[in-house]
C-alpha cells in the first residue's frame, strides 16, 4: 500500500495572519512580511504533526491510495479521515493498462473513524496478478482554516508557536508536543483496538 498526497495544503488556507497575532509579532512594519516563509513552514509542520497524531486530515486536499490487492474485496478500508469523495477507481494490469472503473460499481462509506470504498454489489473487480488499483479521493474537514474546530485550530497555531520558539534547539525529542497541544487533540485521536487493549 502507498499513499501520496498529490496536492499540498494550499498556502491561501493557512493561518498566517493569526498566527502572527498568536505570536505577538510586530505590524506596520517596512519589513513585516521578511519571515512569512519561515512562518509558513512552521505552520505546515504543525498541520502535519497534528495530522499525524489524530489521523484527521485538517485542510483538505487530494491523495492517491496504490494497492496491490484489496485488504477486503468487499469493502476497502481506506487510511484518511475524512474522505469527503471519491475521484476514481482506475485498475492497473501487469501491462500497466489502465481501466477506470464506473461509479456505480463502488460507493463511498464516509465513517467518521474508518472510511471504506466499497462495492456497489456483490465485491470489488479483482486486482489482475501483477497488476495494482489506484483509488484517487478527496479528504479534509474543510477547504478553508475557517472550517476546522475550534480546538483543532488552536492546537495548530500552539504547536507552531513552539516549533518557532524553540527552532535553535536542537535538543528536543523527535516526538515532543506540548501538553497543552495533546489535551486539544486527545479527543480526535482514533483509538485503535489490539488484543482486546485499546491503544
Amino acid at each position: 500500500m502507498m499513499l501520496t498526497e498529490q496536492t499540498p495544503v494550499p498556502e491561501a488556507a493557512l493561518p498566517l495572519e493569526p498566527f502572527k497575532a498568536h505570536l505577538r509579532l510586530g505590524t506596520g512594519f517596512g519589513e513585516a512580511s521578511l519571515q512569512d516563509e519561515v512562518l509558513i513552514s512552521f505552520l505546515r509542520a504543525a498541520v502535519a504533526s497534528i495530522e499525524a497524531r489524530t489521523g484527521k486530515v485538517l485542510i483538505s486536499r487530494q491523495f492517491d491510495l496504490n494497492l496491490h490487492q484489496w485488504q477486503d474485496p468487499v469493502a476497502q478500508p481506506l487510511p484518511l479521515v475524512p474522505v469527503t469523495t471519491i475521484g476514481s477507481v482506475v485498475m492497473i494490469d501487469a501491462d500497466a493498462v489502465e481501466q477506470t472503473l464506473a461509479p456505480d460499481q463502488y460507493r463511498l462509506i464516509a465513517d467518521s473513524q474508518k472510511p471504506q470504498l466499497c462495492a456497489s454489489g456483490g465485491v470489488l473487480p479483482t486486482v489482475a496478478t501483477g497488476g495494482a488499483v489506484r483509488i484517487s479521493m478527496t479528504a479534509g474537514m474543510g477547504a478553508g482554516w475557517g472550517a476546522l474546530p475550534a480546538d483543532l485550530g488552536q492546537a495548530v497555531l500552539m504547536l507552531a508557536a513552539h516549533y518557532y520558539q524553540y527552532r535553535d534547539d536542537t535538543g528536543l525529542s523527535g516526538g515532543c508536543m506540548p501538553f497543552g497541544v495533546t489535551s486539544l487533540i486527545e479527543r480526535y485521536r482514533v483509538v485503535r483496538l489490539s488484543l482486546g487493549r485499546m491503544q
